[in-house]
């Protein structure tokens, strides 16, 4: 009876602490008692036992040793804490629950606790933003107590927070005593945080490796609703930080006009999170990010290198680099999952062109390997066409392609706006009747972002080396005989 009544107040003191009321907590180390205001006591700590555990888990709160064993908190696994955002509904969003099965499934001794700070959250943003401090300290508070327990370290433990959940994680390393294995930061909030003080926001500095997801980075009205810059150790901007592939309407202000603002945000936003999952879950496809000064460079495939550790794992597969600090990454992605694409860097030499006025070409490229042929895939033109130069482009396929064997480049006419139709007109009229436009292509050599392979492939009939508009060209690995025929005809 003695022992019954024992583990009924035990249980009664975790749910106490876990509702949020006023309680009084055994300071850590030195035996005595502070009280704790309620406004603290509202963050609440669910420890996830399965995908299936409930909303709230099983409460662990500070100074509560029965709670840890009757939870089976397991001291010496991994601890993952996932902290959530600013709500407006003022509940759990189903990306919680996604995300708590996939590190389950990844980590089957790990513990995972959910970090309830809903009612905190569910504020004005201002105010919830002035509360991120309240809940990153007693994150750091619980961790300080979990130390007591020599067998817990914090190297194991991994934050994980979405939005301004994200800062919260910062402000947990920031006054932990320690220093926490690792902080990930899912499209960490951009409003009252971009711009200031590394010690009021996510920084590098908050654990021995932050690593940052930026989905959402695109500037409305003056303001980003995902950071813009750079605040870890690895900061990865997938499809630009920007535009995510699968999200609806681009514009945003077309969007605010149709009254679907809600969906593009929480799509685009929400979308770090789904990247997150999805390198827990697949495994066999894991997506690679490449170290870039921004987004438009990598756009023109200039950086696709992984020498000196330029290339990257993202999410859970991320790792760190000793000595770097706010590394830029970028990668293309799918419209949903699996994420994976697979980049390729393409440098086009035009040797000689003929009668292009002031027209820009649009070009598309097909590729056609072991595993089967790429749709149509467009080369982006961020600059002019350079006549007697080497051009490079990004492109990327969603499919494996395998072996590379064939590549058909077509040049597909003129972009139709206004100004290039006018452009188009204009170099009509003051070139003669029976001029055409060629250009004169003879080799295209491909890098691949994935493997760091090179080929040269070589157009398929080396007396055939001219592309006009409409017109297509073959391109075949590049063979000694070819390399022979080229050089006799140009003598």
């Amino acid at each position: 009876m003695r022992r019954l009544l024992l583990l009924l107040c035990s249980a009664v003191s975790c749910s106490v602490a876990a509702r949020g009321a006023e309680v009084t907590l055994p300071a850590a180390g030195d035996g005595s008692a502070e009280r704790v205001p309620a406004q603290k006591a509202k963050v609440k700590f669910g420890l996830r036992s399965s995908p299936h555990a409930g909303e709230d888990g099983c409460a662990l709160a500070v100074g509560q040793q029965q709670c840890l064993e009757d939870c089976k908190f397991n001291v010496t696994a991994k601890t993952f804490f996932i902290i959530h955002g600013w709500t407006m509904s003022g509940m759990f969003e189903t990306w919680l629950d996604s995300l708590v099965s996939a590190l389950q499934e990844r980590e089957k001794d790990a513990n995972v606790v959910v970090v309830d700070w809903l009612s905190l959250a569910h504020q004005l943003y201002t105010d919830a933003v002035n509360n991120t401090q309240i809940v990153g300290k007693t994150i750091a508070r619980l961790l300080d107590w979990l130390q007591e327990d020599p067998l817990f370290k914090l190297e194991n433990v991994h934050l994980i927070g979405y939005s301004l959940g994200a800062h919260v994680a910062g402000f947990a390393g920031n006054h932990v005593h320690g220093t926490i294995g690792r902080i990930t930061g899912l499209d960490p909030a951009g409003p009252m945080f971009e711009g200031v003080d590394p010690s009021r926001r996510l920084s590098p500095d908050d654990a021995n490796f932050v690593d940052v997801l930026h989905t959402y980075t695109r500037e409305t009205l003056g303001v980003s609703i995902g950071i813009q810059m750079p605040v870890g150790h690895l900061d990865i901007y997938p499809n630009g930080g920007d535009f995510q592939p699968g999200c609806g309407l681009s514009d945003v202000l077309g969007a605010i006009a149709y009254g679907t603002i809600g969906e593009v945000v929480k799509c685009e936003h929400e979308r770090s999170v789904h990247l997150f999952v999805d390198s827990l879950v697949n495994q066999d496809k894991q997506s690679f990010a490449f170290q870039c000064t921004d987004s438009s460079r990598f756009k023109k495939g200039i950086c696709l290198s992984c020498r000196k550790n330029r290339c990257n794992g993202i999410g859970y597969n991320a790792r760190r680099i000793r000595h770097k600090r706010n590394s830029k990454m970028y990668l293309k992605t799918r419209a949903d999952m699996p994420f994976k694409v697979y980049h390729y860097q393409m440098k086009m030499h035009v040797f000689s062109y003929k009668g292009l006025g002031e027209v820009d070409p649009t070009f598309s490229v097909t590729l056609h390997g072991t595993n089967g042929d790429s749709e149509p895939l467009s080369l982006e033109m961020l600059d002019l066409i350079g006549l007697n130069a080497t051009n490079t482009f990004l492109v990327y396929t969603e499919e494996d392609m395998g072996e590379l064997l064939k590549i058909k480049l077509t040049w597909e006419g003129t972009s139709q706006s206004w100004y290039d139709l006018w452009k188009e007109l204009k170099s009509y009229w003051y070139r003669p009747v029976n001029a055409t436009q060629e250009l004169h292509i003879r080799r295209i050599r491909v890098k691949s972002g994935e493997t760091q392979q090179r080929f040269a492939f070589c157009v398929e009939d080396s007396q055939l080396t001219s592309i006009s508009p409409g017109k297509e060209l073959w391109f075949v690995k590049c063979t000694e005989e070819w390399q022979k025929r080229s050089v006799s005809n140009l003598l």
